[in-house]
C-alpha cells in the first residue's frame, strides 16, 4: 500500500473532510484534540497531522470573509418573508389596521 505522500490527493475532498473536523486522509479521526487543539496524528489511519499547523489568525479572517458576510446577506434575505408574514398575521389577529374605518 503506498504511503500517504505517494497517493493523489483530492483537495475537494480533503477540504471537505476538514470542514467536518475530520481527518483529510481517511475522513474519519477527529481532527482536534479539545474544542481546537489539533491531534499529533489520525487515531485512525495513522496520518501525521503535526505538520499542518494553522494558527488562530489565519483562519479567522478567511471564516468572516466566506461564511459570515454571505450569511449575514441571505439568512435575512430568507427570513424576511416569514417575519413579514408573522407581523402581517398579527396585526390581522388584533384588528390594527393603518385604516381604521374598515
Amino acid at each position: 500500500m503506498p504511503s500517504s505522500s505517494e497517493q493523489t490527493r483530492k483537495t475537494t475532498t480533503a477540504i471537505w473532510r476538514g470542514l467536518k473536523c475530520r481527518c483529510p486522509q481517511c475522513g474519519q479521526g477527529w481532527l482536534f484534540h479539545h474544542y481546537l487543539e489539533q491531534v499529533e496524528h489520525c487515531a485512525v489511519c495513522g496520518e501525521p497531522l503535526a505538520y499542518y499547523r494553522v494558527g488562530l489568525i489565519l483562519p479567522l479572517p478567511l471564516v468572516y470573509l466566506y461564511v459570515l458576510v454571505p450569511l449575514a446577506i441571505i439568512v435575512p434575505m430568507a427570513i424576511l418573508p416569514s417575519c413579514k408574514g408573522a407581523i402581517i398575521g398579527l396585526l390581522w389577529a388584533h384588528g390594527w389596521s393603518d385604516e381604521q374605518d374598515r
